[in-house]
């Protein structure tokens, strides 16, 4: 499902007005999912990430849609800018040079390879987003990621590490899906 132009704008607004909310009372917006079209009603699963001077600044989503997408926006936003524990709470004089990128999920879909060098030929940089999983261990990559970690080996080291095993690590076990995104910035 790809939104309006109008739809993607409504929803930069507001994440921004959720982060600007939560700058005055410590609480994401809550809002009226009756005042927003049909499709920012639809249960999507979304990641909210924020930047100052081109440094990420903050990261927060979901994988799977548990929630409204207006509403998914708005309590993500919030907590990318406060609740994201590798950084400190959002402060008022970063809201001028704060650019918010959102990314709407598909869902994921389990991938099927025999190897892990079969797993990287399967990658589409750019396109694919990741989630690995092995035992209770566990990792994702938006599709973004890719502009940092070009490679498709090392896109896949690094996501083995984001979910605490070694980079070089294999197993049998290892289960990976694949999603791709509506990005909005």
């Amino acid at each position: 499902m790809s939104l309006s132009e109008a739809q993607r704008q409504q929803l930069l607004e507001l994440a921004k007005a959720s982060i600007q909310h939560g700058l005055q009372t410590g609480k994401p917006l809550k809002i009226k999912l009756a005042d927003y079209p049909a499709e920012l009603q639809e249960h999507r699963a979304t990641f909210v990430t924020l930047h100052v001077n081109r440094q990420l600044r903050g990261c927060i989503g979901v994988l799977e849609a548990v929630r409204p997408l207006a509403e998914d926006i708005s309590e993500n936003a919030y907590s990318a800018a406060f609740k994201d524990s590798r950084f400190p709470p959002l402060e008022a004089h970063e809201l001028k040079d704060l650019e918010i990128h959102l990314s709407i999920l598909t869902p994921a879909e389990p991938m099927s390879f025999t190897t892990e060098q079969d797993l990287v030929s399967q990658l589409q940089p750019s396109v694919d987003g990741l989630i690995l999983k092995e035992g209770h261990r566990r990792g994702t990559f938006l599709p973004s990621v890719w502009e940092t970690l070009p490679k498709r080996e090392q896109f896949l080291r690094h996501l083995k590490q984001k979910a605490g095993l070694p980079p070089d690590y294999w197993s049998d076990n290892i289960r990976i899906y694949r999603y791709h995104t509506e990005s909005i910035s």
